[in-house]
């Protein structure tokens, strides 16, 4: 088990809740301070912890794993839970997305498919190793994704399932401009591993 997590982890989640939880069109300010009080996402406290975090992934430093647990249990016990982690995986997927060159975005998507897809299977390979500590292979025609050490499901084990699958399916989806339909794979184990279709090359 990892004792660190890369820091756009818990931020993502944090970003998640401030954006689930905050209100669409205008509130009147009378709400504003009571709005604040009941929402987490709203609270000072979250305002304060994703400008920590903000900081830890300019200075490409890596965060206590136990922190990243922590925020996972207390997103675990919303209503809510499985939309905040499907949230906060695309939200972390399209961030390490933009840490890959626009040049080599760009050749994956005009090149053809049979070329295409190596690049950008190493180019998912790379993020997913990096940002999710995790291990992607292909397997025929299907990619797996392999989780040693899962945190989000420490919140709940469904609706934790989602960050993987959502942060998978939108790497893809992002390098390829194809979308992608990822599921997960039943295991007992402390691993998980998630599946998406991707074709012969």
């Amino acid at each position: 088990m990892s004792t660190t997590v890369d820091a756009r982890l818990p931020l993502s989640l944090l970003e998640a809740v401030r954006v689930v939880d905050t209100p669409e069109g205008e509130v009147e300010a009378e709400y504003i301070e009571e709005l604040r009080t009941k929402r987490l996402g709203l609270s000072d406290t979250v305002y304060a912890q994703i400008k920590r975090y903000s900081d830890a992934v300019r200075r490409n430093e890596r965060t206590v794993r136990d922190e990243a647990a922590a925020l996972a249990r207390l997103i675990g016990r919303r209503s809510d839970a499985h939309r905040v982690f499907d949230s906060a995986g695309s939200m972390l997927a399209h961030e390490a997305v933009d840490t890959v060159s626009q040049l080599q975005r760009s050749a994956i998507r005009r090149m053809p498919g049979m070329l295409a897809r190596p690049l950008a299977l190493a180019a998912v390979r790379r993020l997913s190793q990096r940002y999710l500590d995790a291990d992607l292979e292909r397997i025929g025609a299907s990619v797996i994704l392999s989780v040693r050490d899962p945190v989000t499901i420490e919140g709940s084990t469904v609706a934790g399932f989602a960050f993987y699958a959502s942060a998978l399916s939108t790497m893809l989806e992002e390098l390829t401009g194809v979308p992608a339909v990822v599921t997960r794979i039943d295991g007992t184990g402390a691993g998980q591993q998630w599946r998406a279709a991707w074709g012969r090359s």
